[in-house]
């Protein structure tokens, strides 16, 4: 991203930080926060089924309160949207943020290299999600699969959102304006 040339640039906070740096940091925090609500809510919508607090109907009124939801109505359907979405968002890092922090600066490899690994370990869960959300879709007794399988994303997931935010947050604050 290019620079602000209206004097917004400068460092406000005293960290390095540039004003559009802040702003991509907030950006990327919004993202993550948006990505962990809807994972809450994913678990509470999974486990209410799976306890039998909640047949597939009122799962179906729960995930319709979603932001995600895009019109979808059954949990299967919730469930691979969100993996799309995770999905799209490790992808545009991969192609577009981590080659330009690694470049800015090549002391963030590793953990660039770290995150890009998790995206991959993370793809691998988001299959395996599907996978039990298709058996589920055969035999209801599958469904401690996808329960299963949510949880397993959201150890990963959580984990890995807060490791990419202690490590790359600063970076983005001060690099944003370096980055073509």
């Amino acid at each position: 991203m290019l620079g602000d040339a209206s004097g917004l640039d400068d460092d406000v906070a005293g960290d390095g930080s540039t004003a559009v740096g802040r702003a991509q940091q907030h950006l990327l925090r919004s993202v993550h926060q948006h990505l962990r609500d809807e994972l809450t809510q994913l678990r509470d919508v999974v486990a209410q089924v799976v306890e039998g607090s909640a047949d597939i109907d009122g799962a179906r009124h729960l995930i319709n309160q979603l932001t995600m939801r895009q019109n979808y109505w059954t949990l299967g359907s919730f469930c691979a949207t969100y993996c799309r979405v995770v999905a799209i968002h490790h992808t545009i890092e991969d192609q577009t943020m981590f080659p330009g922090l690694a470049a800015a600066e090549p002391s963030l490899a590793p953990v660039i290299e770290r995150l890009g690994s998790e995206h991959e370990e993370i793809a691998e869960i988001l299959t395996s999600l599907d996978v039990a959300l298709i058996a589920m879709i055969r035999d209801d007794s599958a469904l401690a699969g996808v329960q299963q399988q949510t949880d397993e994303l959201s150890t990963r997931l959580l984990a890995h959102l807060s490791f990419e935010e202690e490590q790359l947050l600063p970076a983005i604050g001060r690099l944003t304006d370096q980055i073509v």
